[in-house]
């Protein structure tokens, strides 16, 4: 298998996941205040949304790729 089938088949993965779910959330840490010994952290949580054009463009291309990319 090579590299362009293992893309392919990578887009088309990615897509029809982000079809699925919609999105992602991921949580960040940061350090607000460090007083010596006691520090204060904070935890935030961002929700990145996957738009259904760019789930639906993935697999197309994916597709595509998977059928016309290796012929040479």
């Amino acid at each position: 298998m090579n590299a362009i089938k293992l893309g392919a088949l990578a887009l088309i993965l990615g897509g029809l996941l982000g079809l699925g779910y919609g999105g992602f959330t991921y949580t960040e840490r940061s350090q607000a205040v460090k007083l010596g010994p006691i520090a204060l952290t904070v935890d935030e949580t961002h929700a990145v949304n996957v738009p259904v054009w760019a789930g639906l463009g993935a697999v197309l291309l994916g597709g595509f790729l998977l059928v016309f990319g290796g012929k040479r």
